[in-house]
């Protein structure tokens, strides 16, 4: 059996955030920044074409799930350790006795329990997936993706990677 995989990275697939997470529930980082960087590969058997998928539309894909989180504030909106409250204008989050109200504009709200690189990783894989899902293109192994990876560069050297593999049909 063949396999093949396509790997897209380029350097406008980046992000540049603030956040902060919060270590063993009790302990919470000061406000910081990275100049984030992603990868993603997808494993599939070639199509018809000759392709694993096209490398322009997986750019436009994944620059557009970047472009979501550029300049922003990431807030982790299921998060059991930080109380956040989303108004109409702004964003509150509290932890013990620390606050911090930002802009709502200013804010990615993401339905991950904090802002770990891990977590980013997962749900920009997660939006990649029904990006591609509405392209017709499936996580399964009768005909579709066998493995969508998605490596999320906090500094360089550091990074953290999700993998969703389809499951036997």
């Amino acid at each position: 059996m063949e396999n093949y995989k396509i790997r897209v990275t380029k350097d406008y697939l980046c992000f540049c955030a603030a956040h902060f997470i919060v270590f063993r529930g009790d302990e919470c980082e000061k406000i910081h920044g990275h100049n984030y960087r992603v990868a993603a590969e997808l494993d599939a058997e070639l199509g018809e074409d000759f392709l694993v998928f096209d490398f322009i539309e997986m750019k436009r894909i994944l620059r557009a799930i970047t472009d979501k989180l550029d300049h922003l504030m990431l807030v982790p909106t299921k998060s059991t350790k930080l109380a956040v409250e989303i108004g109409e204008k702004t964003v509150r989050i509290g932890f013990e006795d620390k606050e911090w109200i930002f802009p709502r504009e200013d804010c990615a709200l993401l339905p991950v329990e904090n802002t770990t690189a891990e977590l980013l990783a997962r749900h920009i894989g997660q939006r990649l997936q029904e990006e591609l899902e509405k392209g017709g293109a499936r996580l399964d192994r009768a005909g579709g993706f066998r493995a969508l990876r998605i490596e999320v560069e906090e500094t360089p050297g550091q990074s953290a990677v999700y993998e969703a593999t389809a499951t036997e049909t």
